[in-house]
């Protein structure tokens, strides 16, 4: 009885968090506007297209996005006299890439104290303008660790007053917060993250504050397509200034593993503090198997403390089977970023994962990350 108590108590304290998140958003009309730390988007107000070529985000940064990482991220720019980087190479290309290397370590899970020095990836982003604001080809490429690995590679066409845009190819599939953590409980759970991209083929309009994306896609994670059944993704999402509201959805009606998911994410500023929260139901059949209901669910706040610095606090829920009770997992991270020059971060981070019933998933994790982007 303790068990399922404290099982209902975590999944209380979720939706708790995830209201007071949407609360706050109703209210961020009257709290008062102070400068924030700008790369993620709810901080400034932006959309994803705002500073980025992809129209959903992550990748090669735009003109606005160069300029933000340069003159507003940083503790302090580094004059660069007439040389400032711009990402263009020439009318027609734009490059840009990401470096994260890190020194972890990491205690539980039913393994010895480990600690290791890694890169823990390397990616080069193309960007071509073959018409002007119409026509574009976008290329995204993992060069490390290991063997090279295609993230995305898409061709899209602008039209209708460029609020429409149709695009295909490789592509991360649009659903929910793209979070830098790919192992997130609330990535994980769906299936969509920037290490599962597939093929597809998506249709996004965005024109105010409005953002809306459909996609139609394989259903493999860009592995081989199967004999019958394809995947539907669609989000919808309301921007402000000050917060913002989605909500995703999700259907596999692949035959390898057919699974719908569901999903509710925002994003609220209130003074120097800015807020996500996303909740996300799944139900998946890996083939012959009885369907699984999972849900996770997730609350994150960064706080931009000092110039060129920001505080993450981040309290994750996982319950990978709602019929069963007394095994709910909990994660909580504090991780400090600080950007001393333009396109330069350090990361300092600590976690700690438990879950109910098991000592075999409580683990310990602390990293140390130097971050290169431009």
């Amino acid at each position: 009885m303790l068990s399922i108590a404290r099982r209902e108590s975590g999944w209380k304290i979720a939706g708790k968090f995830l209201l007071a998140t949407l609360g706050a958003a109703a209210l961020a009309a009257w709290s008062p506007r102070s400068r924030a730390e700008p790369y993620l988007a709810v901080q400034q107000g932006f959309a994803c297209a705002q500073c980025h070529v992809n129209p959903t985000g992550s990748g090669l940064r735009n003109a606005v996005g160069n300029a933000i990482a340069q003159g507003v991220i940083p503790a302090r720019q580094l004059s660069t006299g007439d040389a400032a980087w711009t990402g263009v190479i020439n009318s027609f290309i734009a490059a840009g890439g990401d470096l994260r290397a890190e020194a972890s370590w990491s205690n539980g899970g039913g393994a010895s104290a480990h600690s290791a020095l890694s890169v823990e990836q390397a990616r080069v982003y193309l960007g071509f303008t073959v018409v002007p604001e119409r026509l574009a080809l976008y290329i995204d490429e993992q060069v490390a660790p290991d063997t090279a690995i295609n993230r995305e590679a898409w061709g899209m066409v602008r039209f209708g007053s460029e609020l429409w845009y149709l695009r295909a190819g490789r592509m991360v599939l649009p659903y929910g917060l793209r979070l830098q953590d790919q192992s997130a409980f609330i990535r994980q759970v769906t299936g969509i993250n920037m290490d599962t991209p597939d093929n597809a083929v998506e249709l996004g309009y965005r024109s105010g504050p409005w953002d809306a994306q459909f996609a139609l896609s394989n259903g493999t994670a860009g592995g081989l397509q199967g004999s019958n059944g394809k995947q539907y993704t669609a989000q919808l999402v309301h921007i402000r200034e000050r917060w913002r509201l989605g909500v995703s959805g999700n259907l596999n009606d692949n035959a390898g593993q057919r699974s719908r998911a569901a999903g509710l994410y925002a994003g609220v500023r209130t003074g120097p503090v800015a807020w996500l929260a996303e909740t996300d139901f799944v139900a998946v059949q890996p083939g012959t198997s009885p369907t699984q209901h999972l849900a996770a669910a997730l609350l994150e706040a960064n706080w931009h403390a000092l110039p060129g610095g920001n505080l993450k606090f981040t309290a994750e829920w996982l319950d990978p089977d709602r019929r069963r009770s007394a095994d709910l997992q909990t994660r909580y991270s504090i991780v400090g970023e600080y950007t001393p020059i333009q396109y330069l971060q350090l990361r300092l981070g600590a976690r700690t994962q438990g879950a109910q019933g098991t000592s075999q998933r409580n683990l310990n994790q602390a990293f140390l990350q130097l971050h290169v982007y431009f």
